[in-house]
């Protein structure tokens, strides 16, 4: 039997506000997804048609996330470590080798290993990258509705100029990130 790989990678490390989200995949060797690609170089409506594909033909797969206060608790690395440790457990499929995007690894139960670039030449990861960031920025849509005036469902969160703009004029929400440097400058509400 082949051996079961499963990729990991988050979405929303570099945002001023949300949670960081992480996604587990284990894809099935038996059902090929083309067009797989680090989810930063697709475009929003190939990823959401890429999404319903790894749902329906992966073996199995998980999200997990880290919320702000644990953002500014651990700090955005551990947070982030932290959601694909939560994203492995949930998988309904134990995995042979788990391959995670990036220099650093979480600590799991399984063999671990850590790919500078994963997303763009791991499948798995890659896939990954597309469930996590499409999980995120559809989050980010409808914080926006709880969240009036800071644009959120256009910048998700990012630290773009319209964003910090709004933080000046607005101050930080609940959902702002306070450990991280522009938020920590405007303060609070």
């Amino acid at each position: 039997m082949p051996e079961l790989l499963a990729g990991v990678d988050e979405a929303g490390r570099g945002c001023l506000a949300g949670a960081v989200i992480a996604a587990a995949v284990i894809l099935d060797p038996s059902r090929p997804i083309r067009r797989l690609a680090d989810s930063k170089q697709l475009s929003s409506s190939v990823r959401a048609r890429l999404e319903r594909e790894i749902k329906s033909k992966s073996l199995a797969f998980a999200l997990g996330r880290a919320e702000p206060s644990e953002i500014d608790r651990h700090n955005i690395l551990n947070a982030s470590l932290l959601a694909m440790q939560r994203a492995v457990a949930g998988l309904r499929i134990r995995p042979d080798l788990v391959q995670v995007d990036g220099a650093i690894a979480p600590i799991l139960p399984y063999p671990v290993r850590a790919v500078v670039g994963g997303d763009e030449v791991c499948p798995e990861i890659s896939a990954a990258s597309i469930l996590a960031k499409v999980a995120r920025d559809r989050e980010m849509a409808i914080l926006d509705a709880f969240a009036p005036g800071y644009g959120i469902a256009r910048h998700k969160g990012y630290p773009t100029c319209e964003h910090l703009k709004a933080l000046k004029h607005l101050k930080a929400s609940s959902w702002h990130r306070t450990s991280f440097r522009p938020v920590q400058e405007v303060g609070c509400l």
